[in-house]
């Protein structure tokens, strides 16, 4: 066995169940961007990549013959758009970080009512599409009617959260909610148990961070922050 197939099928056995250290150490890089997001802080961006490569390898493994868990088409998806949705919050984040030592790279705020309205109607439109893909592509998978609807929802859910907090908006802290909502049991349904802990914490996380931008967005403490800089 060659040292990438060692480092591939490295695990834990923790309760009969075989864990492999890249769903464990991809999940600590997703914990750790969640907390420098929550922060506001440039370097949640470089970081969540790492994790996002390290899980597409754990979530595409039953895709490529190398896992036999239930399918996971939204989470190893995502993976990839994850990557590309971060590089641009990176990008965005960069350009618009404050001077000084903080490292805040933006202002939260609220989406507007026609971007609201927009980022509603694209979710729910493409978790129909997706969905379809989805049934396509895991046609003959045994795998319940509902999986490929919960798969789409996380699918789209994560992007639209993703590109919402390279934008700034309070709103991508309540998308986050809401995949958790399905993502945490669809998780433990297919047996990815420090990823459904992983999502489990983050929404504790959520809540902590969904108080904190909206406390900074509210006018007075934008005010008070710009009194305090001149």
């Amino acid at each position: 066995m060659s040292i990438w197939e060692q480092a591939y099928s490295a695990h834990l056995t923790i309760g009969g169940a075989q864990i492999t250290w890249r769903e464990i150490i991809g999940n600590a890089f997703g914990m750790a961007s969640a907390i420098g997001g929550m922060r506001r802080k440039v370097w949640a961006w470089p970081v969540g990549i790492i994790g996002n490569m390290l899980l597409f390898t754990v979530f595409a493994g039953l895709v490529f013959g190398m896992d036999d868990r239930a399918p996971m088409l939204g989470q190893a998806g995502r993976q990839i758009f994850f990557i590309i949705t971060s590089l641009y919050g990176w990008w965005v984040w960069r350009a618009s970080r404050r001077d000084g030592t903080s490292g805040e790279a933006v202002t939260p705020h609220w989406a507007s009512t026609s971007q609201r309205i927009g980022y509603l109607l694209a979710w729910g439109a493409g978790v129909v599409v997706v969905h379809w893909i989805f049934t396509l592509i895991g046609a003959g998978w045994p795998a319940p009617w509902w999986y490929f609807w919960c798969d789409a929802w996380i699918f789209v859910g994560s992007l639209l959260a993703t590109f919402a907090m390279a934008r700034g908006w309070n709103d991508f802290w309540l998308m986050w909610i809401a995949v958790d909502v399905v993502g945490v049991p669809e998780l433990i349904y297919s047996k990815y148990y420090p990823s459904a802990v992983l999502y489990a914490l983050y929404a504790a996380l959520v809540v902590v961070g969904f108080v904190q931008w909206v406390r900074i967005s509210r006018p007075h403490s934008v005010a008070e922050r710009e009194m305090e800089a001149a």
